[in-house]
């Protein structure tokens, strides 16, 4: 199993509809790409103020690597950044693998 963890910190200017169409287009991945076993979105809320202006998240986990590289080629995922990247001001992208 592979964790593909992304912290997000969004243009200022994004609109509530903006981040409304990211949010159902990363959470629609798990029906239209195999091998992705689920997606998580959050929104920071930690009060010990240490997120250097990363506002949210998302948390994907692939049945294996293979599903993770499926899942960076497949056009869903390419369509998702489209709409993705113009409101993007920053990004950490972090995979791991989750050992049983």
């Amino acid at each position: 199993m592979i964790r593909h963890i992304l912290l997000i910190a969004f243009v200022s200017d994004i609109t509530s509809d903006n981040l409304k169409r990211i949010r159902e287009g990363f959470l629609g991945i798990p029906a239209v790409v195999d091998g992705v076993s689920g997606v998580e979105w959050g929104v920071n809320d930690s009060p010990e103020n240490k997120n250097a202006g990363f506002t949210h998240s998302v948390l994907m986990t692939f049945l294996d690597e293979s599903a993770l590289h499926r899942y960076l080629r497949h056009p869903e995922h390419q369509k998702l950044k489209e709409i993705f990247r113009p409101f993007t001001r920053d990004i950490i992208v972090f995979d791991y693998p989750v050992n049983a």
